[in-house]
């Protein structure tokens, strides 16, 4: 059933000016998981400002304020991230970070600043508004366990009909909006892998159970879980990405330890690959007589988009920048802790373009030269108000 929509364009002429400020302010006082004290007191003082808001802090570092419209209608949960990373920013910038070594180089300030804009944009229309709508502001996206887990635990997505997040995403052209039913994002798991052997002088290493040598084998190894252990027509990715062993030219070391992290998106292959990748460190360390330690952590689940939520997100993403500029996004091997909110609530999570090669933002996420398009930020306040307006206006079937 659907009802008189809510019509918000153009945007009122405060939204581009102070959207940038908002971004930028927290882009020069970035704080990492767990410790965004200040941006937490940042989001709150600034959501106060405005009427018609319930403001609650759930954890230390993170802010919900609830909005509760004049006419009864479904609840609807609006998420922002607002953690840092441990990255030296190598940015000129007036705004770069001032904070050696922490730095947003995954757009999590625009998050914030997109979600506090929605947040007052639709507190001055709560006569006109159905339901209620839960701005979240989240912490510790980029550390598991995570602030989502926390903030289900909470209760903060209790009664909830449907959930809705954003990423900006600078691979993709700004004006461009990238959607994608069912699996988004894959479930980003880590690995450790201690092996034990005997060291001894580098001139004879005859006398000494080498484990360089073994853990150089077994980077090579472990690449055959996914090119021929697993179905390859399943999506796995196993990376070896730290390999620490030695302090010098000419010893042998007695130990050596392996890091690396695993991504996939279904349960069965996600559940196989730590017996795999522990058989396989446990046989190629037996042929040269050495012992292996391994640690397996699981991190966060997969991101699945609801398949009717994306349907309206998709309408919502056409209405705002044509159907030519949303684009079907392939599934991604990154992790995101979205997911959590999932696994209790039917949502979507979608990419809004941030890119834009003549201007040179072109960096990756977790870049230290990452940066954003903010015409980027525009279009994302409008994709949340526009999909606010469709769910609450038009109850599922």
């Amino acid at each position: 059933m659907s009802n008189q929509r809510l019509q918000f364009e153009p945007l009122p002429n405060w939204v581009a000016e102070q959207v940038v400020s908002w971004r930028r302010h927290l882009h020069q006082h970035p704080e990492l998981s767990f410790q965004e004290h200040n941006t937490a007191a940042f989001v709150e003082q600034t959501l106060r400002e405005w009427e018609g808001l319930e403001i609650t802090r759930p954890t230390a570092t993170s802010v919900v304020a609830i909005l509760k419209g004049a006419l009864p209608g479904p609840t609807l949960a609006l998420r922002a991230d607002m953690d840092a990373l441990p990255i030296q920013e190598e940015n000129d910038f007036g705004f770069a970070s001032e904070v050696p070594d922490v730095m947003h180089a995954c757009g999590h300030d625009g998050h914030t600043a997109m979600l506090l804009a929605v947040a007052r944009l639709l507190s001055e229309r709560r006569e006109e508004l159905r339901g209620e709508i839960r701005f979240i502001f989240q912490h510790a996206e980029e550390l598991p366990p995570g602030g989502a887990i926390e903030l289900v635990n909470a209760g903060v997505v209790d009664g909830v009909d449907w959930v809705f997040g954003v990423h900006l995403a600078s691979l993709l052209p700004v004006g461009q909006i990238g959607i994608r039913e069912g699996e988004m994002m894959a479930s980003p798991d880590n690995f450790t892998i201690v092996i034990k052997g005997f060291g001894g002088h580098a001139a004879y290493p005859h006398r000494s159970i080498d484990v360089i040598a073994i853990g150089a084998q077994l980077v090579g190894h472990l690449q055959t879980i996914v090119s021929r252990l697993t179905d390859p027509l399943e999506r796995l990715v196993v990376s070896v990405t730290q390999f620490t062993a030695g302090s010098s030219h000419n010893v042998i070391p007695d130990s050596a330890t392996l890091k690396g992290t695993v991504r996939s998106f279904k349960s069965s292959v996600r559940k196989e690959a730590p017996e795999q990748i522990k058989k396989m460190a446990e046989g190629v360390a037996a042929i040269y007589g050495a012992s292996v330690e391994v640690d397996f952590v699981y991190g966060y689940e997969p991101v699945i988009n609801d398949e009717w939520v994306t349907g309206m997100v998709r309408e919502a993403a056409i209405e705002i920048v044509g159907a030519e500029a949303v684009i079907a996004t392939p599934p991604a091997m990154g992790g995101e802790d979205f997911s959590a909110y999932q696994q209790h609530v039917p949502g979507a999570f979608v990419n809004i373009g941030a890119g834009n090669v003549e201007s040179g933002i072109v960096y990756p996420h977790h870049h230290p030269k990452f940066t954003l398009d903010e015409d980027g930020l525009l279009n994302g306040i409008r994709l949340f108000l526009r999909v606010a307006d469709k769910l609450l206006n038009q109850k599922q079937e």
